[in-house]
């Protein structure tokens, strides 16, 4: 399983904030019948959701903000206890990429204290957001990249404190 979002975060990090649901992103390994047995055992209002408070969210591939060849880095002390899958964590930095489509104020929470713990570097993360720009260049998000740079120029003059990075558009783009 490949989690994306905060729950990536928790797992790589000690970082931890209240969150509703665990993102894992859909794969060809999430045959239909997995993931029916997914979310009968942990979706929304199932028993553990009921008790826990969190659910499992299977998110298709093409809705997330991530870089061409996200890189997802394997759960060694985790994945140890695990004998019928095994989990994947979204890099950190890819993670802050993806949070710069929607941006809400736990997004960016998540980055602030991702920067603060140090484990976003500016020119890795620019390198990344680039990655994405390119890989979503002929989607139809496209002609939102303009908001999503807005809010990659936020983190760096708020959070990290940088001067803005110019970033290219896809030539047939109005700027």
């Amino acid at each position: 399983m490949r989690v994306i979002g905060s729950g990536a975060l928790f797992l790589q990090t000690d970082y931890d904030r209240a969150t509703k649901d665990g993102d894992v992103l859909e794969t060809l390994q999430l045959t239909a019948e997995i993931k029916e047995k997914l979310t009968a055992l942990a979706g929304k209002r199932t028993p553990l959701h009921k008790r826990t408070g969190l659910y499992l969210d299977i998110v298709l591939p093409g809705l997330p903000f991530l870089p061409h060849g996200p890189r997802f880095h394997l759960l060694k002390t985790l994945n140890d206890d695990l004998r019928h899958f095994s989990i994947e964590a979204l890099d950190v930095t890819d993670v802050a990429v993806s949070k710069l489509k929607r941006f809400n104020q736990s997004d960016a929470d998540d980055v602030r204290a991702m920067i603060d713990k140090d484990f976003v570097k500016h020119g890795i993360l620019i390198e990344r957001f680039k990655a994405a720009v390119d890989g979503f260049s002929m989607d139809s998000r496209a002609g939102d990249f303009p908001h999503f740079i807005e809010n990659l120029h936020r983190v760096e003059r708020d959070m990290l404190r940088v001067p803005e990075s110019d970033i290219d558009l896809p030539d047939w783009m109005d700027r």
